[in-house]
């Protein structure tokens, strides 16, 4: 890096290295938010790419992805452009769990979201790698590319993905590579190591792309979309859409498919012991289930459409390392797939990782100021997790230089906080998933009414439009004054309504009956009553369905109010980051050690860090009551 001859190429306010899914949402929150914004990428190709699978979405995912969307991100907008495809998980479930999953084209899902970055009015988007962070003593002060150019800056954002250091195996061949056939970043890690950053090698995987012509899909489940298409945006949910949707197939392994596995196993590079990097523990390769569930003679594999101006198919359920003559070998014995032809093989990719331990919630670095890390650089996987930290590092690299108060979400505001906490409290040793079971407040952070618990916070914070707060704002209201209603409007035992009564599933009330108990009872739906109801209005479908959810949820979600006020409690005392532990008499000393180390912002935080015991908060609430009553004396 010495020897690059540098030149000045302009100040800015934030750079944003990478164009993946949590560079985007870092830099539009950033420029539209009022900052001067440059985002840098190895291929202008490469933006917004869905590498690993064609889809945005899935149970854990969904939420985060109405999320984004309920504070001013870009990602639902783009998914509703780009989809084929669209289901809606978990139904048979309670709402908490329903998660809205879409097959994506991937190349129109790339192609809008680079329109979205090229008009951008404050956002400039430039081609080069990224070699070099530059600081001023402890503070960034810009970057260097390869090809010389100094941009400086007051903030810098890195979302590398997983493109640093990024080495492909497929069998005995190894090779430095980006995610599909993309040039690595390989100098960038040498700077952060250089600058004492303890780097870690994580693995990555995907399937093999094969041509839709060579697939018997007769052998097949059809797995078509949902007849009523829901959209991943708030702000599209009046909209109708009508567009037919693309198929995609269930088939399943044989024991001949396993067979050739077990058979050529030990040349597998992660069995070989040639990678050295940790996989994602939800999204095993095929050789992990075979060897992992030696009891099962069966797997599940789904044949996905990649795009409608495309005849790749995507094999999920189906990653490996094995070499390519294997794959094809073990790909024929799946059940439809006799006379598959490849397109693309199946590869891992390994990539180098910080440790989000040394972040705040915030997600800038502990010690240096206005150095922001987001996405699979923290060790998360998926594009959604990834564009998730996106959004908060871009959002609170504006509030940094802006001179604001950070912007924080915690574990019982959104799924993104628990996401995030979970990333910088407990760090990770394998790619982190998001799962709705991360969620201990799950019930009140459902997808569906995201908007209603984060639009204001999108608003204040200036990503979130006038127009669509007011829209959010009336929302509310028609929720509130239907729930009023429908505990005024009382039914009573006329011979009509005891019919009506059976005709919907439920016991007739020989008793006057308000429709709000009515609905609360487990059969009866909110839809079901409308013969009941003389004088109900029209409502939106999501209107109604948060009506429905409040009434038959009311109880749950009042105890889970008051779990989460206890919650806050401790998430509101907050704690110094230079606070020197060791000062702290009663702590034991592993949580001494701990907590010098991970430096928790509140004593909330402080609770989650593995080895502090109950005991040991109890020491540090009677420091800080200790603390506030010696600074009232003064």
């Amino acid at each position: 890096m010495n020897n690059i001859k540098s030149y000045n190429g302009g100040t800015y306010d934030i750079v944003v290295i990478g164009a993946g899914h949590a560079g985007i949402e870092a830099a539009l929150a950033s420029a539209r938010m009022g900052m001067n914004t440059l985002i840098l990428t190895i291929s202008l190709d490469a933006i917004a790419a869905l590498s690993c699978n064609p889809n945005i979405g899935g149970t854990g995912k969904g939420h985060l992805v109405r999320e984004i969307d309920a504070l001013g991100g870009e990602m639902a907008i783009n998914i509703d452009k780009s989809f084929i495809q669209s289901r809606m998980l978990n139904t048979s479930k309670g709402p908490a769990v329903h998660s809205l999953r879409v097959q994506a084209d991937k190349k129109k899902y790339h192609t809008e979201m680079k329109k979205v970055l090229e008009d951008e009015p404050n956002l400039v988007l430039r081609q080069g790698e990224v070699v070099e962070i530059l600081f001023n003593g402890d503070e960034v002060a810009g970057v260097l590319s390869r090809t010389g150019a100094v941009y400086k800056s007051k903030a810098v954002i890195v979302a590398s993905g997983t493109y640093l250091r990024g080495r492909v195996y497929i069998g005995e061949i190894n090779y430095e590579s980006g995610p599909d056939g993309m040039s690595p970043s390989l100098m960038l890690s040498q700077n952060l190591m250089d600058k004492g950053f303890n780097l870690r090698r994580m693995k990555t995987g995907t399937p093999a792309r094969v041509h839709k012509d060579s697939i018997d899909y007769f052998l097949m489940e059809e797995q078509p979309g949902d007849e009523e298409i829901i959209p991943f945006s708030f702000l599209n949910m009046d909209k109708e859409f009508t567009q037919d949707q693309v198929p995609c197939y269930l088939t399943y392994t044989t024991e001949a498919t396993h067979d050739i596995i077990r058979k050529n196993i030990s040349r597998s590079p992660m069995y070989a012991g040639d990678i050295e990097g940790v996989g994602p523990r939800y999204c095993p390769s095929i050789e992990d289930k075979v060897i992992r569930f030696a009891d099962k003679d069966r797997h599940q594999v789904f044949i996905e459409p990649e795009g409608l101006d495309t005849k790749e198919m995507y094999v999920q359920g189906c990653s490996s390392t094995l070499p390519e003559e294997v794959q094809i070998e073990m790909y024929k014995k799946i059940i439809g797939l006799e006379n598959v032809r490849f397109m693309r093989s199946a590869y891992a990719i390994e990539y180098d990782s910080i440790d989000p331990t040394i972040l705040k919630r915030t997600l800038e670095h502990k010690e240096f100021k206005n150095l922001f890390f987001a996405g699979q650089i923290n060790g998360s996987s998926g594009y959604e997790e990834a564009a998730s930290q996106g959004l908060i590092a871009g959002i609170n690299a504006v509030q940094n230089i802006k001179g604001k108060d950070p912007f924080i979400l915690d574990r019982s505001e959104a799924y993104i906080g628990v996401l995030i906490d979970d990333l910088v409290t407990k760090g990770t040793d394998e790619p982190y998933r998001m799962m709705t079971s991360r969620a201990e407040y799950r019930l009140t952070l459902r997808q569906d009414n995201a908007d209603l618990r984060l639009t204001e916070k999108g608003y204040h914070i200036g990503l979130v439009s006038e127009e669509r707060y007011r829209k959010t704002l009336e929302k509310k209201e028609a929720i509130q004054k239907e729930l009023e209603r429908l505990k005024k409007v009382v039914i009573g035992p006329s011979p009509e309504n005891l019919e009506i009564m059976e005709k919907i599933g439920t016991t007739p009330s020989k008793s006057p009956i308000s429709l709000y108990e009515l609905i609360r009872r487990p059969e009866v739906h909110y839809d079901d009553t409308s013969l009941l109801d003389e004088n109900r209005g029209h409502l939106k479908r999501e209107v109604r369905l948060q009506v429905e959810t409040q009434i038959k949820y009311e109880g749950y979600i009042s105890k889970q109010m008051i779990q989460i006020d206890q919650f806050k409690k401790l998430e509101n005392k907050s704690l110094s980051l230079d606070q020197d532990y060791n000062d702290i008499r009663g702590l034991s000393n592993e949580a001494k050690q701990k907590l010098n180390k991970f430096k928790p912002d509140s004593v909330g935080q402080a609770s989650r860090i593995s080895g502090i015991s109950p005991a040991d908060i109890n020491v540090l609430l009677i420091y800080l009551e200790q603390k506030r009553r010696s600074a009232k004396d003064a």
